[in-house]
């Protein structure tokens, strides 16, 4: 219980500080016809793919947004940035067969309360979603675009509103939901450090916030107690996916910053831009990846200790389980989709996609990411490799600050004919992804312009600055 009291009196101090963050979303109608038109047409809607892959422009801009999902039918829903108010869902329908919406709707009878709120799912003949605090659900009826009834309360958080706050979602086969919680902080700060910033040890709560939890997705008026502590010692994570194939949870972490603010004897401000990894993890009852103790080095390929708790960048951490893969760090990935369709040519079959919403803090150095990515899977592992599917969300060559960004890729789904949905954060575009080249003669030579685009410099290793 004390160790429940301190966490609650941390996270109210950091959501005093996180909530002047936060900025009001101006809301948009609530039912809409929209008149669809080719004036300012931009192919592909300002994206590029490998050869052989085009864009359609489902909706221009229906606010900021997190994820989205897609029904059988081709109907559309996505989760609004919202943090206050109701109707925080947005519905689309294509009314005339042109797979651009004509029809968008909000609704959501329920209370907006913050801007993280982020998880939109179709499971089972619901449609699951969550604002910061509470996971709800309600019955989709066929071919009726909004769902009836008041929604379900599934899963309601008591811990204060705090940073990483997202609620985002998971389903396995045998009637369990798998939630996310995520930790406000970087590395569990000591606010009574004095000199070098020095981590709490043991950090208070990291088995409740810095962790997965288990639960019955069918029981309402759930709260964290009620489940089963499945995974920790991950910081915060918004990307989660169960894998059919292999039958197993997978996820990304979003690694910590200022190693270089916090350790500068250490750490340069060249290693705080590039490191630590995004930890692309495989999931198992049980694990621990060693946050806030430890972090990744994508360019070791080790785990090491965090200098918070005595690391130097040296020294190894062999007490946790390391990621499947580590991706380039503040990257943001922000979802996660392992495609199971036929439409897309057979390299992308039971691989992984990941939208990655971009960097805010690598000055002096360009912020980087911006870009959906994809990453090739051979006999359930990832072959190490990421690959640039989509590009062209910043607009620009250089961001030397996030709100330069055009758009920030946010949210993935899956249509039923195999096509690829993707959504952005930043005015609510939705673009869907056909392939309409020769499947068979997909290979190296398709793939090699999106190969060039990794020199750019929100995607390349940035050289160190010579005064630095």
């Amino acid at each position: 219980m004390t160790r429940y009291l301190l966490l609650c009196f941390v996270l109210l101090q950091l959501s005093c500080k996180n909530n002047s963050d936060k900025k009001t979303v101006t809301p948009i109608e609530t039912s809409e016809k929209i008149n669809v038109s080719n004036k300012d047409f931009v192919i592909n809607g300002g994206l590029f793919f490998p050869k052989g892959f085009s864009a359609l422009v489902v909706v221009d801009s229906i606010g900021p947004s997190r994820h989205i999902a897609v029904n059988a039918n081709g109907d559309i829903y996505a989760k609004l940035r919202e943090p206050n108010g109701t109707n925080g869902n947005m519905a689309l329908r294509d009314t005339t067969g042109n797979g651009v919406a004509d029809i968008k709707q909000r609704f959501g009878d329920y209370p907006n309360d913050g801007t993280f709120a982020t998880e939109m799912r179709i499971h089972n003949g619901y449609l699951y979603f969550s604002s910061e605090q509470v996971i709800y659900r309600q019955k989709l009826t066929s071919n009726q675009l909004i769902p009836n009834g008041k929604p379900e309360v599934i899963l309601t958080d008591y811990f204060p509103k705090r940073w990483h706050n997202a609620k985002s979602l998971a389903f396995d086969k045998k009637g369990s939901m798998y939630v996310t919680f995520s930790a406000p902080t970087n590395a569990c700060e000591d606010p009574n450090s004095v000199g070098q910033i020095k981590g709490m040890n043991p950090c208070p709560g990291v088995e409740v916030l810095g962790s997965i939890w288990k639960f019955d997705e069918n029981r309402l008026n759930q709260s964290q107690q009620d489940g089963q502590l499945y995974a920790t010692g991950i910081r915060s994570m918004v990307a989660i996916s169960w894998n059919d194939e292999d039958n197993t949870l997978y996820g990304l972490q979003h690694g910590r910053d200022y190693l270089h603010n916090h350790a500068p004897q250490y750490f340069s401000k060249w290693d705080q831009a590039v490191l630590p990894s995004e930890e692309f993890m495989k999931i198992e009852e049980g694990d621990n990846f060693g946050w806030p103790y430890s972090y990744y080095d994508h360019f070791k390929n080790k785990k090491l200790i965090a200098p918070e708790y005595g690391g130097d960048g040296k020294k190894e951490a062999t007490d946790y389980k390391n990621p499947i893969m580590g991706l380039p760090a503040h990257w943001a990935p922000n979802d996660l989709l392992f495609y199971k369709g036929d439409a897309f040519p057979e390299r992308y079959k039971q691989g992984a996609f990941i939208a990655f919403h971009g960097s805010m803090n690598r000055t002096p150095y360009p912020q980087a990411g911006y870009i959906v990515a994809f990453i090739p899977f051979n006999n359930g592992k990832p072959t190490g490799e990421w690959e640039v599917f989509a590009d062209g969300f910043t607009g620009k060559d250089t961001i030397a600050t996030m709100p330069e960004a055009k758009y920030r890729p946010m949210g993935l789904a899956e249509g039923p004919d195999g096509s690829l949905y993707i959504s952005e954060s930043k005015q609510g575009k939705i673009w869907k992804v056909s392939f309409n080249g020769n499947k068979s003669e997909f290979g190296e030579e398709q793939l090699q312009e999106m190969k060039k685009a990794k020199s750019k410099s929100y995607l390349k290793i940035p050289e160190k600055l010579k005064n630095n």
